[in-house]
């Protein structure tokens, strides 16, 4: 008998008021602070033995690694309710990260919402939305546990399963995914290729030159690259007092990049075929200086692969003992029929990336992704949404008003911008069109409070 049948009736049929909170990452915890906040009941759950998400390297779906830190700076990135201790680093390490999510569940005294270790097996709905989900999860001792939810709010990130490419040939040497990098030290005697510029994969060449015999970097499309710092601050918190169009912010930001990074084609990086912000830039000053001291060499895309021989699109090839795929991951929710998320090409189709159209008891949280949203936009996403759970039970015009909109046709918040067509672009937004939207939202739901 499981633990859910064997509970007394007034145990069960208290979760049917309950929502299905799933994730205690940055997120995660997030909502259940908001949820809190708006006296929202939830049940959290979270397959590692504590909060922190991918931050945690210890736990079993992250994909951390022991140099990583954040590509943005803490007083952009931190919370705006809980700012980050002055003792940390301006780009936080993943250790920094994994201490800070943990004071703020201490803080809003989060983690008593959760059962820990604990996998959730399957979400299904009971019919139409306000009928209740069925929910099925694995607790640590392996013993598995079935109950009914007012619904199922999702916060268990999106960067957790690899996108592997599909290879011509058979490697001979060592072919891992970025998400098994963990030590610079696996580098050790080998000639290294990684495959992907992007942040991760510039930040694990880098490791790679330091520690590996060679390092070539492989890459596919140009990237626009931004350093970390500018006239000796963070290059986030520089600028954004005066809104600037986007024509005239391209032009004088692209200008600051010519000052700071100079023109990355000169050593063998591709010219990015897009224009600046269609694509999440490189914030990485290293991979420049190492490419200027020859100390990495940029290869074309691979086109097979044979033994440890490795050949490139353009007639190229090199000799290597690894290949690492630093190539990306892609939204996975084994726990749910992707139909019930509004699914459509590459990722769900949810009103400001976390409402479905029709339903008001599947949310998606935390899929989004913008330059400089930071955790503050998606604590904000998170607010908006606890505020409408709770102005739905309270039957208030902001919540009505709301469920008319989002069962309208509705774009993602682009805010005009055509960024490229790639998988980990399906569910990218502009950043002052996402916030002003939530927050323009959550406005309205506090008035009608």
């Amino acid at each position: 008998m499981t633990q859910a049948e064997s509970r007394p009736p007034e145990e069960g049929a208290r979760n049917r008021e309950r929502y299905a909170l799933i994730g205690a990452g940055p997120m995660g915890l997030a909502m259940a602070k908001t949820l809190v906040e708006q006296g929202v009941p939830f049940q959290g759950f979270e397959l590692h033995s504590d909060v922190g998400g991918l931050w945690d390297i210890e736990g079993p779906r992250s994909t951390m690694y022991e140099t990583a830190h954040l590509i943005s700076s803490k007083r952009m990135t931190e919370f705006a309710d809980f700012p980050m201790e002055e003792s940390v680093a301006e780009y936080p390490s993943h250790r920094e990260l994994k201490t800070y999510f943990q004071r703020f569940a201490d803080h809003f005294d989060l983690r008593k919402h959760f059962l820990f270790e604990t996998e959730i097996l399957r979400t299904e709905p009971l019919g139409g939305s306000g009928e209740g989900w069925r929910v099925a999860w694995r607790d640590k001792t392996g013993e598995t546990h079935e109950d009914i939810f007012a619904g199922v709010v999702i916060a268990n990130g999106t960067l957790s399963e690899p996108n592997m490419p599909d290879f011509e040939g058979e490697f001979s040497g060592e072919l891992i995914h970025s998400s098994q990098y963990r030590s610079p030290r696996q580098f050790d005697g080998k000639r290294v290729l990684v495959v992907g510029a992007g942040n991760s994969g510039c930040d694990i060449a880098v490791d790679a030159i330091h520690h590996g015999v060679s390092c070539d970097l492989s890459m596919r499309r140009g990237y626009y690259f931004v350093p970390k710092y500018v006239f000796g601050k963070p290059a986030d918190t520089l600028g954004g007092a005066v809104k600037l169009p986007m024509w005239l912010k391209r032009k004088i930001d692209g200008m600051i990049l010519k000052w700071f990074v100079g023109d990355p084609q000169k050593y063998g990086f591709p010219k990015p075929n897009y224009r600046l912000y269609e694509s999440h830039p490189v914030v990485n000053s290293l991979i420049l200086f190492h490419a200027g001291h020859g100390d990495i060499h940029i290869r074309a895309d691979i086109e097979r692969f044979d033994g440890k021989t490795v050949y490139f699109r353009d007639g190229a090839s090199g000799e290597y003992d690894m290949v690492l795929a630093a190539t990306g991951y892609k939204l996975h929710y084994p726990f749910i029929d992707g139909t019930l998320l509004n699914w459509k090409g590459d990722a769900p189709h949810l009103f400001l990336n976390c409402m479905h159209p029709e339903r008001d008891d599947i949310f998606l949280m935390g899929m989004v992704e913008a330059s400089g949203l930071g955790w503050q936009g998606r604590h904000e996403q998170a607010e908006m949404v606890a505020r409408y759970l709770r102005g739905l039970r309270d039957g208030t015009e902001a919540a009505k008003e709301l469920r008319a909109e989002k069962a309208a046709r509705f774009d993602r918040a682009t805010g005009g911008m055509n960024y490229i067509d790639l998988p980990r672009m399906a569910y990218y937004v502009d950043k002052a069109t996402f916030r002003n939207a939530v927050n323009a939202r959550i406005s309205k739901l506090k008035g009608a409070a």
